[in-house]
């Protein structure tokens, strides 16, 4: 592949286009100064608006949030994995039916894959604009966001309805929902009564993972992250591996589905035959099946990369009380 086509599977984060418009809480004060990034797969926008970057399947999506301080994104779920890392900035995240169950705060580099089966939000509690980068499992994304029922109220209260489709309209621009579609209907008592609500202790030891405790397990081999024997065992669809200087190897491999390639610190030369990049922290790379290469810091100091790739794991409910 020649590096005019790998390009093509490089995003920049300097590049990446937001959308301020993507879910049902853009115009509901304290989230409508969100930015939704869809990098690789459909994603999970309820908008139009969204831009894919990378519409190849992967077995998984990847995306991101950049919000500036005292944003939040409201309380939802979803059917399947959702993992993020903090990327910049200093982010509290919050579970349960009303965000009281549990906390925790994620400074850059840590990672947590939020239990399914329990409403999850997070809130941007640094003092500059911060991002957070995602990982969802599958090619749909489990078909989308599920709310919790007060989120869509006061979405409602502020001019934007969800339809029973999945797409919003915006009452304020003179929308209304077309003839015979209904409004996404408020989750009952029973559906309700399915979430989890776990408490921080709870959470913690088997769903967070720390950038300096990761650092140190890569002292010899990339430390495996998410997985069947991985530092969060968990079996969403995907792994995750964290590589720093002391794991990286100049020795080329592939994998027999594509591979994604995410720099969280330093700077990251890929090797393919064919061709070479340089990433930088924010980019994302998406490596194609069958194509051998490596990943090795170019230049001293500093560097973590995540690595991604699908498995044929179903994703599915990791959180069951």
């Amino acid at each position: 592949m020649t590096p005019q086509e790998m390009e093509q599977r490089i995003v920049r984060y300097g590049e990446l286009i937001p959308c301020k418009t993507a879910f049902i809480d853009a115009h509901t004060p304290g989230s409508d100064q969100k930015e939704n990034f869809t990098i690789i797969g459909g994603g999970v926008s309820e908008s139009p608006d969204q831009h894919v970057h990378i519409t190849i399947p992967h077995g998984f999506n990847i995306g991101a949030a950049g919000q500036p301080p005292r944003v939040r994104n409201s309380l939802h779920d979803h059917n399947t994995a959702e993992v993020f890392f903090v990327l910049s900035g200093r982010w509290r995240f919050f579970w349960g039916r009303w965000g009281t169950a549990g906390e925790v705060t994620l400074e850059p580099g840590d990672i947590f894959n939020i239990p399914t089966g329990i409403f999850r939000g997070f809130e941007n509690i640094g003092t500059e604009y911060g991002m957070i980068m995602a990982i969802l499992g599958g090619d749909d994304a489990g078909g989308g966001v599920n709310w919790a029922p007060q989120v869509i109220e006061d979405a409602a209260d502020h001019g934007l309805v969800l339809a029973e489709t999945g797409k919003l309209y915006d009452t304020k621009k003179g929308e209304r929902l077309p003839a015979g579609v209904a409004p996404m209907p408020l989750m009952s008592e029973a559906e309700l009564a399915k979430r989890g609500e776990p408490t921080t202790a709870e959470v913690l030891p088997n769903h967070v993972a720390r950038y300096w405790d990761m650092v140190a397990l890569a002292d010899r081999a990339p430390c495996k992250v998410i997985g069947e024997t991985g530092l969060l065992r968990d079996r969403p669809g995907f792994e995750v591996d964290f590589i720093t200087p002391d794991s990286a190897t100049k020795a080329k491999h592939s994998h027999d589905r594509p591979s994604v390639l995410m720099p969280v610190k330093g700077h990251w030369r890929v090797d393919w035959d064919g061709g070479r990049a340089t990433l930088a922290p924010g980019d994302t790379m998406s490596v194609p099946e069958g194509l051998a290469h490596s990943a090795v810091p170019s230049m001293t100091g500093e560097a973590a990369l995540y690595h991604i790739v699908g498995t044929d794991d179903v994703p599915g409910p990791t959180w069951k009380g």
